[in-house]
């Protein structure tokens, strides 16, 4: 038990130094963003907010900047094929073929600058700078058995994660799930600061930003 405060405690910490930290000095790019995005036709909102399953199974809304049109999940379900084909590669579409994604959503989604408005979502305590990538709920079967599914969900989400600096989307499931259960296993602050620093050179080179 001491020893998970000594993580915990530090973590927690600099999950609000940094997040507090970002959201201040990238405040100029909050608004450059928000204009871009006002100014393309086809949708009508700055943020998006989805619900994602969080530390101990409850639900809360992760925030990202809108990289699609107006009526995107409306879209994406009432065409089958399209459906089927974003389950089966991970729950996500290559931009280039995803019809819902506008020109500057696509963009922010190369460079990671959808992902911003999660520092707010470090900030309020229901996600972490490092940690497994949030899911949607009819993810967790990807992780199998529930004992799998309550490990991934004995830590906060986190807005970097091993995944990402591994790969983010070039992999998919089921090696995305070992991944992010292997973070959960040895979780440290040596460890979160390397995959700080991996996942900042992944966003930098764009592999597997889509």
């Amino acid at each position: 038990m001491r020893r998970r405060l000594l993580y915990l405690l530090p973590k927690r910490l600099l999950d609000i130094s940094v997040s507090l930290a970002a959201l201040v000095i990238l405040s100029p790019v909050f608004l450059i963003v928000a204009l871009l995005i006002k100014m393309h036709k086809g949708t009508s909102h700055v943020f998006y907010a989805q619900v994602r399953v969080g530390q101990y199974n409850r639900d809360f809304k992760i925030y990202k900047f809108q990289t699609m049109v107006d009526g995107a999940d409306e879209m994406l379900k009432a065409d089958q094929a399209l459906y089927e084909k974003f389950v089966a590669n991970g729950y996500k579409l290559p931009t280039k073929e995803d019809p819902r994604i506008t020109k500057i959503g696509a963009f922010l989604r190369k460079t990671s600058l959808d992902e911003l408005p999660q520092f707010w979502n470090t900030l309020i305590g229901n996600m972490s700078i490092i940690g497994p990538r949030p899911v949607v709920r009819r993810e967790l079967v990807e992780y199998g058995s529930q004992e799998r599914i309550d490990q991934l969900l004995s830590v906060k989400p986190g807005v970097f994660g091993l995944w990402q600096a591994s790969g983010r989307s070039n992999i998919g499931y089921p090696e995305r799930a070992e991944i992010e259960l292997s973070y959960v296993q040895q979780a440290n602050l040596g460890l979160d600061f390397k995959i700080m620093f991996q996942t900042i050179i992944a966003i930098f080179k764009g592999d597997g930003a889509f």
